[in-house]
């Protein structure tokens, strides 16, 4: 009787932890590559009349045997290194052909992985479209002029600027390890709107470098406020139809009953059609002969213009981490990458189930060098 009486009170527990975003952090522990079955979603529609297969040339005979050298120094298959380091994907893009792809896991071409932060260049990408098209008039107007519920809360001085540049100045605690953090909440939680109403300034504005996801959810509730459209529905529109994507995609929303795209991360979608936004960043914007996305967007995304440097010490812009040799990059937690090199016309293609404490930039410019 006393087993029965403690299975129901731990059940009970259990029901009621659930019901909040602490309670589901600790059931669902920390992010993994099965998230997207966690959550609901908007789908994201390829255009099923564009293309027949893959936009990438794919020819075996192409397909190196690569190799990396590790800190002792020591020459080893690259499919080795990476199935010791918790990868699931990976594809090497030179030109217009994949000239390496490899799969782990049971992992292959088809399968969904969620690439998390990645998003974040994805958002920057439809601010800079929706600029263009006169939806912004400036990306130094307030984010108050877009978020009218966000007005009244001293938050006027925060420009879209400075969310892109991660310089918004706000109090947001982005530790993924807390379940008391607010990155926590925002990820578990079913109500983004309701959480935004309590942000508050730590800082003035654009005086420093913070990393927080919450600037990326400011700025697509800003897109979908001006455009009356969802970041899903954006996306499809604006980039997903127009550059013969071979898979649908999907972004989860924090829940069936407010359905708010999570913006910050919760983009999924397969390794090739990723690496078609990369390919997409690598024709500055165009596609087909189609200007997709402005080129003076994109030339002004990967700008360094200030002292921003993320964790790892790379230049932070307008959502990408930008390198002086021209290189840029996106990047998610468990070590999504997606990683370009205009120069050697390289795109690379990591996501994982952990970044297995690798500098992966570091393991693509080593490849680089020799491709």
């Amino acid at each position: 009787m006393k087993h029965l009486f403690r299975n129901i009170l731990f059940i009970l527990l259990l029901s009621s932890l659930t019901s909040c975003h602490i309670g589901r952090f600790f059931y669902y522990n920390f992010a993994d590559a099965k998230d997207f079955k966690k959550f609901p979603y908007q789908e994201i529609k390829r255009d099923s009349t564009a293309i027949s297969g893959p936009v990438f040339k794919v020819s075996k005979s192409n397909n190196k045997t690569l190799y990396y050298s590790n800190r002792e120094n020591s020459k080893i298959p690259l499919s080795e290194f990476l199935d010791a380091h918790k990868t699931l994907a990976f594809i090497v893009i030179k030109k217009d052909s994949i000239i390496y792809e490899a799969y782990f896991d049971g992992y292959d071409s088809s399968s969904i992985i969620p690439v998390f932060s990645v998003a974040k260049s994805y958002i920057s990408a439809l601010v800079g479209i929706a600029l263009n098209k006169g939806y912004f008039k400036s990306i130094e107007d307030s984010v108050t002029t877009y978020i009218p519920e966000l007005q009244g809360k001293g938050l006027e001085e925060i420009s879209l600027r400075n969310l892109l540049e991660m310089q918004s100045g706000l109090d947001y605690k982005e530790k993924y390890t807390s379940p008391f953090a607010d990155m926590a909440k925002y990820y578990y939680g079913k109500n983004l709107d309701k959480y935004i109403q309590k942000l508050k300034l730590s800082e003035t504005p654009g005086n420093s470098y913070n990393y927080q996801s919450v600037n990326t959810l400011l700025l697509s509730m800003a897109l979908e406020n001006t455009t009356g459209k969802s970041a899903a529905e954006l996306l499809e529109e604006w980039i997903w139809q127009k550059t013969d994507m071979e898979f649908d995609a999907s972004w989860s929303v924090d829940s069936r009953k407010n359905n708010r795209i999570k913006s910050f991360c919760c983009l999924n979608l397969r390794a090739r059609d990723l690496a078609k936004f990369g390919q997409l960043y690598q024709n500055k914007g165009a596609w087909n002969n189609e200007q997709i996305i402005p080129q003076s967007w994109i030339e002004e995304s990967l700008r360094i213009e200030n002292n921003s440097r993320d964790s790892g010490g790379y230049p932070y812009t307008y959502h990408w981490r930008s390198l002086e040799d021209g290189s840029f990059f996106a990047k998610g937690v468990l070590g999504q990458y997606l990683f370009v090199d205009p120069k050697k016309d390289l795109i690379f293609v990591r996501l994982g189930k952990s970044a297995d404490k690798v500098n992966w930039p570091e393991v693509f410019r080593d490849l680089a060098k020799k491709l």
